[in-house]
């Protein structure tokens, strides 16, 4: 199939399709942007997490010892290689224990994932008032941080 050849209202079918099929193959939770809900799921298989209900604020899964995992994606592509994360919300409240950040490129392949204990993102991201929520890029020295794991292996096989 030549993509280039489909119209956009084909493209946007085609993507609703494969979503409702990600979503029947209970890859995806939401038909949403996938990639949350993707990486959600990757992570969980990779790790053996048990996913939460998509309600519940602040984690997205645990463990068996009950450490809260909240887990961001984030694509990059050529036209935008930001690595910054969407929003870590009510951080001072400690919803979470471990943050797993993931990042893809454009075709969806891990580039690099990464486990940061709680108290690591006070170090490296910046409150934002305007959007109520902390913010976090993941390159430089958050990335060799000693207290930062990564897990991009364990995702990529």
């Amino acid at each position: 199939m030549n993509l280039s050849e489909l119209s956009e209202k084909d493209l946007l079918r085609l993507q609703a399709s494969a979503t409702n099929e990600l979503l029947g193959r209970n890859v995806v939770r939401t038909q949403n942007n996938p990639l949350g809900d993707y990486t959600e799921w990757l992570v969980s298989k990779a790790l053996g997490l048990d996913l939460q209900s998509n309600s519940k604020a602040g984690y997205d899964g645990t463990d068996s010892d009950g450490l809260r995992y909240q887990i961001k994606g984030r694509r990059i592509t050529p036209k935008n290689q930001s690595r910054q994360l969407s929003a870590i919300r009510n951080y001072d409240g400690k919803d979470f224990d471990i943050l797993v950040a993931v990042i893809y490129d454009e075709n969806f392949d891990v580039i690099e994932a990464v486990q940061c204990p709680h108290e690591v993102i006070a170090d490296y991201a910046k409150y934002r008032s305007h959007v109520n929520a902390h913010i976090l890029i993941l390159k430089g020295p958050v990335l060799s941080d000693p207290r930062v794991e990564s897990i991009t292996l364990k995702l990529k096989s």
